[in-house]
């Protein structure tokens, strides 16, 4: 039983090093990549990979100019409030909607759109 015992640990070191020996060789008989051809500016670089063609900024884009605030009287169709679903026509008062409607009754009135038109 001894014998056997004695062999085990030399059989997996053995085995081991087969498994490493095998996977260099896979690893030598792979071509590397081409490198991909760069196009760099002040602020950006342009990669050409086999994938297609990958852009890298370090600036940020431009954001987004909004339209001018449409008046009270169109968004709340000839009522007194401007409500949630009211408000969606106009994405950004939709966004600040719980900003704009600053006592919290879920709608928003005439002093509190002309408020936050003024805040824009």
């Amino acid at each position: 039983m001894t014998f056997r015992r004695s062999r085990i640990p030399f059989v997996a070191v053995a085995s081991l090093f087969a498994a490493g020996l095998a996977m260099a060789a896979q690893t030598d008989s792979m071509s590397p990549p081409s490198p991909a051809s760069t196009v760099a500016t002040a602020d950006s670089a342009v990669f050409q990979t086999p994938q297609g063609q990958v852009t890298i900024r370090s600036t940020l884009p431009p954001a987004p100019t909004d339209s001018a605030p449409p008046p009270f009287a169109q968004l709340a169709g000839k009522g007194r409030f401007i409500t949630p679903e009211q408000a969606a026509a106009y994405p950004p008062l939709a966004n600040d909607f719980d900003y704009a409607d600053s006592n919290k009754n879920g709608r928003i009135s005439e002093a509190e759109y002309a408020r936050w038109t003024k805040g824009k």
